[in-house]
């Protein structure tokens, strides 16, 4: 894996997760356009990574990328919503409740249940296109590039006071 790849995908992820903080930034806030030109720098990087570590022949890519565009769009409508859940857990990090802390973790769960279903869900169609192995190779990069997107906004967000 290209070292330089992986820092220019860690930068803006960075930038990303900097919405998430708290109302008090002094900062012009990102609009809806600038999260977006964000997202789309991050999906040009993991797309980068993984054509740099899986190394398609001409065969496997034709099968893969299309599969994978699909896959990705799906990644990202999940990306929305724990985007969403970090944003309405910092607006009420000052006045927690038990019951919103409740509410606010059985999202959690659900959203990280909804990662796991999408990536059973694809595992299949990934070893159709390009076989189990190959397929198990991506889901190791696929879940590396995950735990460092996730080490990132978890590293953002307070613990409840």
């Amino acid at each position: 894996m290209n070292r330089s790849k992986v820092i220019a995908l860690m930068v803006v992820l960075v930038s990303v997760c900097a919405f998430a903080q708290t109302e008090n930034v002094t900062a012009k806030p990102l609009t809806d356009s600038d999260i977006q030109l964000l997202r789309q720098d991050a999906q040009a990087a993991k797309d980068a990574i993984i054509k740099d570590s899986m190394k398609f022949n001409d065969t496997e890519a034709a099968a893969f990328w299309p599969l994978y565009k699909q896959y990705a769009g799906e990644q990202q409508a999940i990306g929305k919503k724990r985007l969403q859940l970090m944003t309405d857990y910092a607006q009420s990090l000052d006045n927690l409740t038990d019951a919103k802390a409740k509410s606010l973790t059985a999202q959690y769960f659900a959203i990280e249940g909804e990662t796991l279903a999408l990536r059973k869900t694809y595992f299949p169609r990934f070893t159709n296109a390009i076989g189990a192995r190959r397929a198990a190779q991506f889901y190791q990069i696929d879940n590396r590039l995950a735990l460092i997107i996730n080490l990132q906004l978890t590293s953002m967000v307070p613990l409840i006071p």
